[in-house]
């Protein structure tokens, strides 16, 4: 793929992002879609209850517009585009029915965490099965030669990392912007290796999630108008983990997604931790939230994540290059 055909997916998802933004959220503002923020969390969020939230609709649709179109000009539909796309949409749906719950009823609890769970294994599952037969079922260990040959164990294996790197994003998405900012970083580090690989089909819709972010990020900054909601972040987890196999580059999304790993850590270690020793180890998680009350203002945590997250994808992008 040519650096012009890649900045022009950028700019056209970015674009439709921006122009759809302006139109969605009054509208999300009109159908009171507005955020409830829990009780427990930081006081200094209280202020953003009725920020309208689903946002993440606006992205994922200029994703898929701009997916299908290019895709289908250039002929790069393929099946890893149909996969990469049933589980954007998938996890989106699942993220989305949360949302609405949550409207309705005035609070900060949607789906079930097993009722969640079962959407997601079962879109994980369904990606499998539209792979199997034509894919590589080994996981390459980063910075070796070396790969693990899983077998028909690699269903499982697809199932944890979809459902885990999906509420891995989820929970991060607790500030304005972090996730957007995080999340774009990371989705550009593999459109990269995706070219490095000379797989542009993968590139190209890794080049339009990107694109879609930096749109969404315009409104979703500090202070943010709109935010992604489950919606938009269940789809970025279970998309950005699914091109990870793609690329098969599995286990070093580890680290271009440290930040992810790092907030979903800080949620293990807390609850473990109390529930163990009755004691809390950061003063709320997730670790964001430590970090505001230990007296960071929310753009400092939010520019310190996205500094890390740069800084790691460019290390795993240069592993891929040169290792």
């Amino acid at each position: 793929m040519k650096l012009a055909t890649t900045l022009t997916i950028l700019a056209l998802a970015f674009i439709v992002t921006v122009i759809l933004a302006p139109i969605s959220i009054p509208l999300l503002r009109r159908l009171k879609f507005g955020q409830s923020i829990r009780e427990e969390g930081p006081k200094s969020h209280m202020k953003k209850a009725g920020t309208p939230t689903m946002g993440g609709i606006i992205y994922l649709i200029a994703i898929i517009l701009t997916t299908v179109g290019v895709g289908s000009y250039l002929d790069l539909f393929t099946t890893y585009t149909v996969v990469l796309l049933l589980v954007l949409v998938g996890f989106g749906l699942i993220g989305l029915l949360d949302d609405s719950l949550k409207v309705v009823f005035k609070r900060n609890l949607g789906l079930t965490s097993l009722q969640k769970l079962i959407g997601q294994i079962a879109i994980a599952v369904l990606a499998y099965f539209l792979l199997h037969g034509s894919f590589d079922t080994s996981i390459a260990i980063p910075f070796t030669d070396w790969t693990i040959d899983l077998g028909i164990f690699y269903v499982a294996f697809l199932i944890f990392w979809l459902v885990g790197f999906s509420n891995a994003v989820n929970l991060t998405d607790g500030l304005d912007g972090l996730v957007a900012g995080t999340a774009s970083i990371a989705f550009a580090a593999f459109g990269v290796i995706a070219l490095f690989q000379e797989q542009a089909d993968i590139a190209l819709f890794t080049f339009a999630v990107t694109g879609a972010l930096l749109g969404f990020l315009l409104f979703n900054a500090n202070p943010a108008k709109v935010f992604m909601g489950d919606t938009g972040s269940l789809a970025l987890g279970g998309a950005l983990a699914m091109i990870s196999v793609l690329v098969k580059a599995e286990l070093l999304l580890l680290l271009i997604g440290l930040v992810f790993v790092i907030e979903t850590l800080s949620v293990i270690l807390q609850v473990g931790s109390f529930k163990l020793r009755k004691k809390r180890i950061f003063k709320m998680s997730p670790i964001h939230h430590h970090f505001e009350l230990s007296g960071w203002s929310e753009w400092k945590v939010v520019l310190v994540f996205w500094s890390t997250a740069l800084a790691v994808a460019l290390i795993g992008v240069l592993s891929e290059a040169f290792l």
